[in-house]
C-alpha cells in the first residue's frame, strides 16, 4: 500500500513558516528560502550566544581594571593577590561591586593586599 505524505509535508512546512514569523517577504512565504533562513538564524544565535558571554567578560575585565586603578593596583595584580589571598570572588561579582559598592571594592582590594 502506497503512503501519503501530504500531513507529514504539510506539518514540515508549518513548523518553517511558524519559525519565518518577522522576517521579510521571501523568507516567510518560500519554503526553501525560509529553511534556509531559519538554519542560518539559529547558527546567528548559537555564536552569538558564545560571544555575549566573551563580551561581558571584557567588560567586566575593563570596569575591574578601572576601580582597581583608582585604588593604586592594576587589573593582574589586583587578580593575583585575590587568588594568593584565597578570596573567590568571580568578575562579575568584582565589577558589580566596582561600580556600584567602591567602598566594598575598596575593602576587598585591601583585604588582599595583606
Amino acid at each position: 500500500m502506497r503512503v501519503k505524505r501530504g500531513v507529514a509535508g504539510h506539518a514540515k512546512h508549518q513548523k518553517i513558516r511558524q519559525a519565518t514569523k518577522g522576517m521579510s517577504h521571501p523568507n516567510r512565504v518560500s519554503i526553501k528560502r525560509g529553511k534556509q533562513a531559519v538554519t542560518r538564524s539559529l547558527q546567528f544565535a548559537y555564536r552569538d550566544r558564545r560571544n555575549h558571554k566573551r563580551t561581558f567578560r571584557a567588560l567586566w575585565n575593563t570596569r575591574i581594571n578601572a576601580a582597581a586603578r583608582l585604588n593604586g593596583t592594576t587589573y593582574s595584580q589586583l587578580i593575583a593577590s585575590l587568588k594568593t589571598a584565597n578570596i573567590e570572588l568571580d568578575r562579575k561579582v568584582l565589577a558589580e561591586l566596582a561600580v556600584n559598592e567602591p567602598k566594598a571594592f575598596e575593602a576587598i582590594v585591601k583585604a588582599s593586599t595583606k
